[in-house]
């Protein structure tokens, strides 16, 4: 585990984002609790003519999912001084309900199994946020003009975390997959 832990800090410290805030952030709902898998994902995005930057650190504890995410803030006519935020959720694995992992592969006639992933969206979901999407509900009638409702789906989707081999490399390519790999183990685990 120790080495784990060791492996987690060094891939902090890469992606040069605040690494001492978002490691303290993440020792504080960690609370000693042995590390099993990790993902570290960096996202720098364009706020207008600022770039802004995002990380996520997802860890996974022997009981629990930690779900970390720290975002700089620029100056604006309330703070002179720029500042950053890190927040922890800590998800206990029972809640989690679902794991969707989607790849995206070039050439997918010649993939074999574990080979090269261009893609990966990890999307988790513990019902701390639901989205419904509506849309008018029809009778397949295209006279008809009577209102027939609603019809829509309701879905968890409380974290998309996605990484590509082209913006973070193939490493953290194969991270995401290892995480998610470890995550529904976890999760698969306590329904046995």
């Amino acid at each position: 585990m120790a080495e784990l832990d060791e492996q987690l800090r060094g891939d902090i410290q890469r992606s040069g984002y605040y690494p001492d805030l978002v490691a303290d952030a993440l020792n504080t709902s960690l609370a000693g609790e042995p590390l099993k898998s990790y993902l570290v994902h960096h996202e720098a995005t364009f706020d207008h003519d600022e770039l802004r930057r995002h990380v996520t650190v997802l860890a996974l504890t022997p009981t629990r999912l930690i779900v970390g995410h720290t975002d700089e803030h620029g100056i604006d006519e309330t703070t002179p001084v720029p500042f950053a935020t890190a927040s922890t959720e800590a998800v206990r694995l029972e809640r989690v309900d679902s794991v969707v992992v989607t790849r995206v592969v070039s050439d997918p006639a010649k993939h074999e199994p574990g080979g090269r992933t261009a893609e990966v969206v990890i999307t988790i979901g513990w019902g701390a946020v639901s989205r419904i999407d509506l849309e008018p509900a029809t009778c397949g009638d295209p006279q008809c003009d009577a209102d027939h409702g609603y019809t829509g789906t309701s879905s968890n989707d409380d974290l998309s975390v996605r990484v590509s081999e082209v913006a973070d490399g193939a490493e953290v390519v194969g991270q995401a997959l290892a995480f998610a790999s470890a995550l529904s183990q976890a999760t698969a685990a306590r329904l046995r």
